[in-house]
């Protein structure tokens, strides 16, 4: 009867570490994530699930996950256009950082099916500091930062972990 005890105190030895391993993994170092609507299409789909690295800092053009400003019980997918200290401008459909002309080849399956601006012109004087500015790849249904402002450094979970062919 001992010994039967024995293995099975060793047996939940084993599972609370590897919860407890999952715990902190999930919670500090990497999550999975779905993605719900279609703002970032084509890059990503509804349903889809991706992975987020919660330990890299976002930079220009990555696509982060983060609350939603306008819905405490959902989470937002978008891709960072603006860093702190940026001048933004779009005009005629071409985005403008700080005076430089971007290429965004992440639209161009959109632009080819519209005949009109897939980006309204709009122009972002200057991006506070601590705070992001982040735009859906499907602008026309996207809420963003054109919408809730920019989003602060610090609610920002994580940044999607590139894989596959997409171009992310």
């Amino acid at each position: 009867m001992k010994k039967a005890g024995s293995f099975i105190w060793d047996i939940l030895k084993v599972v609370i570490v590897a919860l407890i391993i999952t715990m902190v993994v999930r919670t500090y170092l990497f999550a999975a994530v779905k993605v719900d609507g279609d703002s970032m299409d084509p890059t990503l789909y509804s349903g889809e699930y991706l992975f987020i690295n919660k330990l890299k800092t976002a930079d220009r053009f990555d696509i982060v996950v983060f609350p939603a400003p306008d819905n405490e019980s959902a989470e937002y997918i978008k891709r960072v256009i603006g860093l702190p200290g940026d001048k933004l401008e779009y005009k005629d459909d071409t985005l403008y950082i700080n005076g430089k002309k971007y290429e965004e080849p992440y639209l161009d399956e959109f632009k080819k099916q519209e005949s009109s601006a897939l980006t309204p012109n709009f122009v972002i004087e200057k991006i506070p500091e601590g705070k992001y500015f982040l735009m859906g790849d499907n602008r026309r249904v996207s809420n963003d930062s054109r919408y809730f402002g920019a989003v602060n450094e610090s609610t920002i979970d994580g940044v999607v972990i590139k894989w596959g062919k997409k171009n992310l």
